[in-house]
């Protein structure tokens, strides 16, 4: 065999015939000039040979002929031949010394066809599996291109490319040689951090993309060898991204409305596949946004329970960075609300898992937290916190959301997740105007898991006016905003905050009175809870006393002295005696108190007429 162009290898073969090649539609002819005494059938396709050259070089022909009870055999039939036709005529070139070359396309092929022929040494020197065997080691194998390139045209020629090694073979150049050109390019593109003094990379992997060409049975073997050889967890988690998007982008997403399967079982496994990847070989570097998109992808492709609750933990684990738009998923159920409100519980229940080991872990000796309010456990919270109050207005409107879902999404945050209770006020009076249905006692018990004490005073001013909210929450809104001014015109700053503090340290913060802190190590999950409703209490408490210094600078600059801040809290005063007239208007001693009014006003009206008469004899007499 010579090499011919530096990668390719060329087979120049001389015959004692002119060889013309021709292929009519129902047989295949190599020589014209010769009497052919043999037919070879193939996959349909029927090739006019003679036996010597295929004997000389095939052990299965040669075999075939000897175990034939016809001394003159003259048709033969080769089944499952891997590669089919295509790859049976590059054979016969080769037995026939016909001049072709052997490349990345077709040594794939070659060598499978070799094997099935048994194109040994036993038969001829220098056949066909040892010059395919040359090209593979010396061209293929020691580059990442041809190797990937010998990957691909391997498929569909299973078993015969195992049974050869050509697989594995080809697995392990690729992802050695991509571990060695990570080296190389890396240190080519190092650069030093002049602010940290660290060595940073910048490179792009060029086979990042071209890995999308393999089949999912062989990708995932090529990342898992990846994975072996130490090629960086970056360039892995990129090209699973990319295999992801290339792959299934003609998934079209599934409406509310829509029913039947809409994917093929491909689908799924890709899916379900690439899933396991990230599990099994602990793949953390890709994105949030892309474990979304698989989620998604997981849900429409109907992927196995199991997947889906390992890519809902990933997401658990970083919960705190996603956006609004990523936790609207849509709902496939035909009978279901709009959106899937399970898999965003169970997200968040992961989450949750997630915030209370971190909290395990930060315990000192002492049992106390060591971070305070700006640990990131505590950080996160808040910030799921804000996430969910957004997704709550967001499926409120939704007709068919039943309200144990939706009041389950509340209770499933903790009371120290929410230092304002504005953005759950706004989730619930959606809910209650989208739902008019709702009995009474539904609308109590949905309205019952607002905080009134963390309501700004914008809420608190709409709640009073809130026709949809119920008699008592609005009593127990204008309750503490009655609390509230009182505080505010009566005591200075720090007696606000001192007044303020009491109240809530006398009830805690869900109006149960706080349980005294033991020292104890048994009740080191209490004292850290008390430690939280304390640091978020003083938390609101500057938030409070930034409002009430605020509101106190617009007095004065409006000008104290005419008496605005009196006609506020008169204002405020009607509010609250409107608010109460609510309740009052149904009560038993209505009818009462309003003869009781009605004397009254009749005994201020003869008291005036008399003093008129008085001031009018006094003006005469002047």
């Amino acid at each position: 065999m010579g090499m011919g162009g530096g990668d390719n290898a060329s087979f120049a073969f001389s015959t004692s015939t002119s060889p013309r090649f021709c292929s009519p539609i129902s047989s295949r002819r190599i020589f014209s000039d010769v009497a052919e005494d043999v037919t070879v059938s193939v996959d349909g396709q029927s090739f006019l040979l003679h036996k010597f050259p295929l004997m000389s070089r095939c052990g299965r022909v040669r075999k075939m002929v000897a175990e034939s009870k016809d001394t003159d055999i003259t048709k033969l039939e080769l089944v499952n031949i891997p590669g089919g036709a295509l790859a049976f005529e590059l054979a016969v070139k080769f037995c026939y010394g016909s001049n072709f070359e052997i490349d990345a396309a077709n040594v794939a092929h070659l060598r499978c066809i070799a094997e099935y022929l048994e194109m040994t040494e036993d038969y001829k020197e220098e056949n066909l599996i040892v010059r395919t065997e040359t090209y593979l080691n010396e061209i293929v194998l020691k580059r990442l291109d041809k190797s990937l390139e010998v990957l691909c045209a391997c498929d569909g020629l299973d078993p015969t490319a195992e049974e050869v090694g050509l697989v594995d073979r080809c697995v392990d150049a690729i992802a050695m040689n991509a571990c060695k050109e990570q080296l190389v390019s890396g240190l080519a593109h190092l650069e030093c951090d002049v602010g940290s003094g660290k060595l940073r990379m910048h490179c792009q992997d060029w086979w990042v993309e071209d890995l999308s060409a393999l089949s999912i049975n062989y990708y995932r073997r090529v990342i898992a060898a990846m994975r072996r050889t130490g090629v960086r967890p970056e360039s892995i988690g990129a090209s699973i991204a990319h295999y992801a998007q290339t792959s299934l982008k003609g998934i079209e997403r599934r409406h509310v409305w829509d029913s039947g399967p809409l994917v093929g079982d491909n689908q799924r496994v890709i899916v379900e596949t690439l899933i396991d990847l990230l599990a099994t070989e602990n793949i953390t570097t890709v994105t949030l946004s892309f474990l979304f998109g698989m989620l998604r992808m997981a849900i429409e492709v109907d992927a196995g329970l199991k997947y889906r609750i390992e890519v809902e933990k990933r997401i658990g684990l970083q919960l705190e960075m996603a956006s609004l738009d990523d936790l609207l998923i849509p709902s496939v159920q035909t009978s279901d609300a709009m959106f899937d409100v399970d898999t965003v519980h169970r997200i968040l229940v992961n989450f949750l898992q997630r915030i209370d080991e971190d909290d395990s872990g930060d315990l000192s000796p002492c049992g106390y937290e060591s971070d305070g309010l700006k640990s990131p456990s505590h950080s996160s919270i808040l910030k799921v916190g804000r996430l969910m109050d957004g997704y709550l207005a967001e499926i409120a409107p939704d007709p068919y959301l039943k309200l144990q879902k939706f009041m389950t999404l509340i209770e499933l945050l903790p009371d120290y997740a929410r230092i304002v209770d504005d953005g759950l006020y706004r989730a619930i009076d959606i809910y209650l105007k989208a739902h008019p249905s709702l009995t009474e006692s539904e609308c109590k018990k949905l309205c019952k898991l607002i905080d009134c004490q963390k309501l700004s005073q914008d809420a608190c001013s709409h709640a009073a006016q809130n026709d949809r909210l119920p008699i008592q929450t609005v009593v127990r809104v204008l309750y503490y905003e009655q609390l509230r001014l009182k505080s505010s015109f009566s005591a200075g700053d720090s007696g606000d905050v001192s007044f303020l503090q009491s109240q809530r340290m006398m009830c805690g913060g869900s109006g149960v009175p706080s349980s005294c802190v033991s020292p104890q190590r048994d009740n080191y999950a209490s004292l850290r809870r008390e430690n939280r409703e304390l640091k978020l209490e003083i938390s609101r408490m500057r938030v409070r006393l930034t409002e009430l210094e605020r509101e106190q600078g617009l007095m004065k600059q409006q000008g104290m002295r005419e008496g605005r801040a009196g006609e506020h809290g008169r204002a405020f005063l009607a509010s609250l005696s409107r608010g109460i007239g609510r309740i009052a208007m149904f009560g038993p001693a209505a009818a009462a108190e309003r003869r009781r009014k009605k004397s009254s006003r009749g005994s201020q009206c003869s008291e005036a007429k008399s003093g008129r008469r008085r001031q009018k004899a006094s003006f005469a007499y002047d």
